[in-house]
């Protein structure tokens, strides 16, 4: 069976509910204060799993924080790659406006921790034709990609939170690209879903492309297939760790059937739950949630 190898942060969520955004000069009060596990590679760990897939998790926590590693264990993630460390973790400062929106700042902590033999000691383990999911949590991810790719395995790149710097990293080496419109629009400087993927296409032919878009679903567009799929309506009270949700149950059906068309539309039905619910990674549906609402 392949595996995910996820080279992922793994971070504590601090989750403030307010009215609106603070705006530049004030000081609000938050209607509730709640702490969760978070971080884009373990909420994208845990969706994997969840969704089915046999993913290992790579990443680095603090000693003070090692529930975060307990807790991925128990959501069936192996975690033989968490390191353990004196150093603090990374951590999330969120804010939940009465819209459910989210404004987040990221503190990169033990996530920015990862060295040169700690990537090829873990890649080492792995077999051609598994996959590697990689976001822009984490250091070192040029590095990541390229050890990886070098080892045969089928890259998966989610380039969030988005920086100058993703523009130089080697997304030809990249086998599926997942991007929201922000970081579409970044990466590519269009805003039209078509002219995104043709502008990729360019540069990367090979390449596919996965757009989410929020409320309005998620499109598909590869050298041999494109297609969109609708969100589905639902009352929304959270959007934190939707997007995460979302990748890891796309990539866990695309392994489990190799039918884009059908991960889409089962990631989609993924994400529209995990709004519904507060927190991130205490969000994330079960596989057997999913096939009950079918």
């Amino acid at each position: 069976m392949k595996s995910v190898l996820n080279f992922g942060s793994i971070n504590v969520d601090y989750v403030y509910t307010v009215e609106h955004f603070v705006r530049p000069g004030e000081t609000i009060s938050c209607q509730e204060y709640r702490r969760f596990a978070g971080g884009k590679g373990l909420n994208q760990s845990i969706a994997l799993a969840q969704a089915g897939a046999y993913v290992y998790h790579a990443g680095k926590v603090g000693s003070t924080d090692t529930w975060l590693k307990t807790l991925m264990e128990d959501k069936g993630v192996d975690t033989g790659f968490v390191e353990i460390i004196s150093g603090s973790s990374g951590h999330a400062i969120i804010q939940v406006n009465a819209a459910g929106e989210n404004a987040i700042i990221i503190v990169g902590g033990a996530n920015q921790l990862m060295s040169e033999s700690d990537v090829q000691r873990i890649v080492a383990d792995f077999e051609p034709d598994d996959y590697l999911l990689v976001q822009n949590e984490v250091n070192a991810v040029p590095l990541i990609i390229q050890s990886a790719k070098a080892k045969g395995l089928k890259i998966v790149f989610n380039p969030a939170p988005m920086s100058a710097d993703v523009l130089n990293y080697p997304i030809g080496l990249v086998d599926i690209l997942i991007v929201n419109e922000t970081e579409a629009h970044s990466l590519t400087e269009e805003s039209e879903p078509e002219r995104i993927y043709e502008t990729l296409n360019q540069r990367f032919p090979q390449i596919a492309l996965v757009l989410t878009m929020g409320n309005k679903g998620a499109a598909y567009f590869s050298p041999q297939a494109r297609f969109f799929q609708p969100a589905e309506k639902v009352h929304g009270v959270d959007t934190t760790g939707a997007g995460d949700t979302f990748i890891g149950f796309f990539l866990a059906e695309l392994i489990s059937t190799n039918d884009p068309k059908a991960a889409l539309a089962y990631a989609t039905r993924a994400a529209a739950i995990c709004v519904t619910r507060h927190g991130a990674a205490d969000s994330i549906p079960s596989r057997r949630e999913l096939r009950t609402q079918q």
